[in-house]
């Protein structure tokens, strides 16, 4: 047995991998990366995969990028971790200054994933209407098809039948609003209205059911675990303007379309104004720092905060981590800003955008609603293959190519660094994958 293949045999025994049934790995192998470098990773043999989904969405400038290594090692050098339950330090002071300076929402409360930031939207808003006085608002609604996490309070307001049907005995359940996703319009009915229609499916449940509602969760622009589901900015408009008038929160989840990834630094941006324009609360992770450790901040307005503030302990928001506000994470987080201060990474990101737009449309393959926001493009394969989303990641990997389709929806959310070349190289393989996996259909 070579190194490879005891390293994958030790794997299947002791790591239970996410997302997984560990029974498949029986017929398709695991991959054994051992380093990256750029928009690349590199197997145990030396072989190069361009990695289109950024590594579950986190990786924002690549593998292994110069920057935020050498704040993580000066760092490391200072402070690896103190509790952030009566002391402070240095990176978290900054890094909550500077998130507070782009969203507008003033506190910032940190946890290690975005299934933490989701947690904890939800327990402040809860908390905040029973410190306010209401204790009768205690429901929260999300949008069909909607992805906030996996943990028990993040099941509440997710809508994915395979991650959440099994556990429905142990979730608070919510109400799903209409998807305005673009893709359910009618046929000859524009984005635009669709949304306009949606948010009134929203108004109408919501005049009806405030009194009980605490707070609206929603991921802005793009629904990712739908698919990539994407609609027009009106709806989170709207969706204000109806949260605003009925006294209901409004928790916008950028966990994973936060940093630049819509074309904007947050997704709220687009709907106008800055984000405390739209969101009561924002929820950050996966691309906060850069894809190198874990952390997660949830912000929020000084008029949430304000309820907490008193002399009694238990109006206080009694919720922690035991990582919270971790200095090296913070460290990376605040390099991982500072590349987006010292160049033009949305202008650049435009380009690759609109390269990898004139491309897709230019594919001479069975491909529906071919859709992009920002540094997302997605499109549908039209295949009646069962295991196309299994079929087409293993054929991109033999490509060299990183892809993991989510049913027939094949994306790309590769890293900001993206030389000409890889593009082509991501372009070509992609199109060869989907050639492929058609053919064995």
């Amino acid at each position: 047995m070579n190194g490879n293949q005891d390293l994958l045999q030790r794997s299947l025994q002791a790591v239970w991998h996410p997302c997984t049934q560990m029974k498949h790995h029986e017929r398709t192998p695991l991959l054994p990366i051992a380093r990256g470098e750029g928009a690349w990773l590199f197997d145990s043999d030396g072989k190069g995969y361009l990695d289109a989904v950024s590594s579950w969405w986190v990786n924002l400038f690549g593998h292994n990028q110069p920057a935020i290594k050498d704040a993580i090692k000066a760092q490391l050098d200072q402070l690896e971790h103190v509790m952030l339950a009566g002391f402070t330090h240095a990176p978290v002071v900054e890094l909550s200054e500077k998130l507070s300076a782009l969203t507008d929402l003033g506190h910032a409360f940190y946890g290690s994933d975005g299934a933490s930031a989701t947690e904890i939207a939800l327990k402040m808003s809860f908390h905040y209407w029973r410190n306010h006085g209401q204790p009768h608002k205690t429901r929260f609604i999300s949008l069909q098809n909607s992805y906030h996490g996996e943990t028990l309070g993040a099941l509440g307001v997710t809508d994915v039948a395979i991650f959440k049907d099994t556990y429905a005995p142990l979730i608070c359940q919510s109400a799903q609003m209409p998807s305005p996703d673009s893709r359910l319009a009618e046929a000859g009915e524009s984005a635009e209205a669709y949304a306009l229609r949606c948010a009134e499916a929203l108004e109408a449940y919501v005049a009806e059911h405030h009194a009980e509602l605490a707070a609206f969760i929603i991921e802005p622009l793009v629904q990712g675990a739908a698919g990539m589901a994407m609609y027009h900015p009106l709806y989170l408009r709207r969706a204000r303007e109806v949260c605003s008038r009925y006294a209901v929160h409004l928790i916008a989840d950028e966990i994973a379309v936060g940093f630049g990834r819509t074309g904007t630094l947050f997704a709220c941006e687009q709907a106008g104004g800055k984000v405390s324009d739209i969101a009561d609360f924002i929820c950050l992770s996966k691309g906060i720092t850069g894809g190198y450790l874990p952390l997660s901040a949830v912000l929020t307005s000084d008029q949430v905060y304000q309820a907490f503030y008193h002399e009694q302990t238990g109006k206080g928001f009694l919720h922690s981590h035991s990582y919270t506000g971790n200095p090296l994470a913070c460290s990376a987080a605040l390099a991982t800003l500072a590349l987006f201060e010292s160049s033009d990474v949305l202008g650049r990101n435009q380009q690759t955008a609109q390269q990898l737009w004139a491309a897709v449309q230019a594919y001479d393959l069975p491909l529906q609603h071919i859709r992009q926001r920002g540094m997302i493009t997605a499109f549908e394969v039209d295949s009646g293959n069962p295991h196309f989303a299994r079929d087409c990641y293993a054929a991109a990997l033999r490509h060299g190519l990183l892809l993991r389709p989510i049913g027939n929806t094949v994306y790309w959310m590769p890293p900001y660094c993206l030389e000409a070349a890889e593009i082509d190289h991501l372009l070509q393989a992609t199109k060869t994958t989907i050639l492929e996996t058609l053919a064995c259909s």
